[in-house]
């Protein structure tokens, strides 16, 4: 059963990845444009290299023709997956898949035209000009994003017509890869957003995690929680939505794919991850029967995954930075923050920092009845303790 696994990108996901595969006996090559990535950390081996460079990504592929490829990360020559596949190595979840939701573009339209389901109104903008049109046509407040960008980067809430031009420039030089092309989304007046984790396997039937909670602010990650009361009919809608989607896209392997939820509105498509996501961090809290690594890892090896069942209430809140520093970075604070009750924390190792840069991540747990707010405020207490030095 030993594979041997080439992931591109080494983020934090991607080293939690790695931790669950080592527990298996897999061989492990973590990939990242800069040396010392968290996943490599942890891996068995590394390569640092450009991974839009096509010719660069293929040497890799023949140096140590893995089993599998995982990608972990959106600045990939995500085209070049097409061929390793062809040549029959596993691309999780598929080459296809990948491509798809590489681009806010091409997946935004598979949902909307090809499979139908609700999502904000949109529209593309390649151009300041166009940028200018299409905000007049969604009407303020809209949301303008990188159709490449992962964790916030490059999102503007646009206001007024004072905010398009530092929109177009904030998109623009923010993405990642080589688009300049921004989406502009209608507002959404949501009551809430989750992320419904959806495990799709090659021999058994598409299984959902409970749904995850989160909170947000400029499009990135800043809490979790798990489990999230939602009306049985709305969690029955976005189940759906996640298999129509994870289905026509193909593949084996765990999915973060996010909905708005609105009381009067019901239940609006967001957006989707091929991979373990940032919100399902909680799971590391041991709410589930396995966390979200292990069941990313489980549905690429086609190992039986039998059900995901809640064990117990759990919350998460990042950890950010406050100073920019180029060398490792020290942490003061863990002390108190593992002083709370059922807590525990994560460094991720990674080897620089920036202002608001995602350091950590704190996570607690309680009984399956416990009141999830207390353990959101206990989260984001131990959080606070913790400074990025």
């Amino acid at each position: 059963m030993l594979k041997t696994i080439l992931m591109l990108g080494s983020g934090e996901l991607g080293k939690e990845f790695v931790i669950a595969a080592k527990r298996l006996g897999q061989f492990v090559i973590a990939c990242d444009s800069y040396h010392n990535a968290p996943a490599m950390q942890v891996a068995d081996k590394f390569e640092v290299f450009d991974m839009l460079n096509g010719d660069a990504l293929d040497a890799i592929i023949e140096k140590w023709n893995p089993d599998i490829i995982i990608p972990e990360i959106e600045a990939i020559r995500t085209e070049r997956l097409y061929q390793y596949e062809e040549n029959g190595i596993q691309i999780v979840p598929s080459a296809k898949a990948v491509n798809y939701t590489m681009n806010r573009k091409a997946i935004r339209d598979l949902a909307a035209f090809d499979l139908g389901l609700k999502t904000a109104k949109f529209l593309y903008a390649k151009s300041l000009e166009e940028l200018h049109k299409c905000v007049q046509s969604i009407g303020f407040p809209c949301v303008v994003k990188p159709l490449m960008s992962s964790s916030g980067k490059g999102q503007t809430v646009v206001k007024s017509e004072k905010d398009i031009e530092y929109a177009w420039s904030q998109g623009t030089t923010k993405s990642r890869g080589d688009l300049n092309e921004l989406i502009v989304e209608e507002f959404i007046s949501f009551d809430s957003e989750i992320t419904l984790l959806t495990v799709t396997q090659s021999n058994s039937k598409t299984l959902f995690a409970p749904p995850i909670g989160h909170i947000q602010k400029n499009g990135d990650y800043q809490e979790s929680f798990q489990p999230v009361f939602i009306k049985p009919e709305h969690l029955q809608e976005a189940q759906m939505m996640a298999e129509k989607v994870t289905g026509l896209l193909t593949g084996c392997g765990l999915w973060g794919v996010e909905f708005f939820l609105s009381n009067d509105n019901g239940v609006y498509f967001s957006e989707l991850s091929p991979r373990p996501h940032d919100t399902g961090m909680v799971t590391l809290a041991g709410t589930q029967n396995l966390n979200q690594f292990e069941l990313h890892l489980r549905a690429v090896l086609n190992l039986p995954i039998h059900k995901i069942t809640l064990q117990r209430s759990g919350a998460s809140a990042v950890v950010l930075s406050q100073i920019e520093e180029d060398s490792t970075p020290n942490y003061t604070g863990i002390s108190n923050a593992l002083s709370l009750e059922n807590t525990d924390i994560r460094i991720f190792g990674k080897p620089s920092t920036r202002i608001n840069r995602r350091m950590a991540v704190v996570t607690t747990y309680g009984n399956i009845n416990d009141n999830i707010d207390v353990l959101r405020d206990r989260a984001k207490k131990a959080a606070s303790y913790v400074q990025v030095v």
